[in-house]
Order: structure tokens, then sequence, then C-alpha cells
């Protein structure tokens, strides 16, 4: 007679399949101020900072999260409300998360600035960045 083994396996967050399938279709249709930005923050080119796009936060979709820092990019444009904003913003705040909100136009016309801002936020939760990978390659030994 065998041992009955139990397995348990981890399991992914828990989130609705639809939530996710909205996800995917928002990454697939970003608009011209998440590309742009995107371009900045993907591949932890700002500073090391890792951020993910399009990710889900309870039962909103955030447009970029650096997890690491917990804190929340939101681009805004003329869709957008302030009471529904604030709702918004109220639920990620009481999750841990700061949410830092910009225009779509402000990205689109002076996205360095943005960065910076970004950056100042950052550095204001008390995160430094992440230190610099290890050089490598064809270096005399």
């Amino acid at each position: 007679m065998g041992i009955a083994m139990s397995t348990s396996r981890v399991t992914p967050r828990t989130i609705p399949a639809l939530q996710r399938e909205r996800a995917r279709t928002m990454r697939n249709a970003s608009t011209p101020a998440e590309r742009q930005l995107w371009s900045r923050l993907r591949a932890s080119s700002l500073m090391g900072y890792k951020f993910s796009r399009q990710i889900s936060v309870g039962p909103y979709i955030c447009d970029f999260v650096c997890r690491q820092a917990r804190l929340v990019i939101e681009l805004d444009g003329s869709q957008h409300s302030e009471e529904t904003d604030r709702a918004r913003t109220d639920h990620l705040e009481a999750k841990g998360y700061v949410v830092m909100r910009f225009w779509n136009q402000q990205v689109l016309q002076d996205v360095d600035s943005v960065l910076q801002m970004i950056l100042a936020e950052l550095g204001a939760l008390g995160h430094a960045p992440p230190p610099a990978p290890p050089a490598s390659g064809r270096g005399d030994a």
C-alpha cells in the first residue's frame, strides 16, 4: 500500500479572469503618453527601479507600479473624473501605496520633468536606487 502524498501548490494572486484580460487589453492599446512614459520606465531604466504596467491592485488596474517602493503612477486624460480618481486613490493609499498623477499632456510635452518628479518621490519615500549589477565581461583579469 502506497503512502498518499499531499501536494500543495502555490497559486498566483487571485485576479479575476475578466480583470486580467482587461489589463492585457490595456497594455496592448496604450495611449501615446503611456507608451512614452513606459519607454523611459521599462527594463529598470529609471535609475534601476523596476516598474510594471497595467497592474491589478484590488479592483483597479494601475497604469504603472513600482512594487518595491509601493508607488503607483497614474496618467490621466479627459476621461478621468475627480470623483472616480479620488475613490481609486483612497483605495490604493489604504493598501499602502503612494499615488502620483500626471496629465497625459504633461508627459507628452515634458517627460523629463515627470521623471524627475517620480525620482524625487522615490527618494522621499526613502528608497535609494537599487545597486548596480556587478561589472562583467572580457576585461583583463
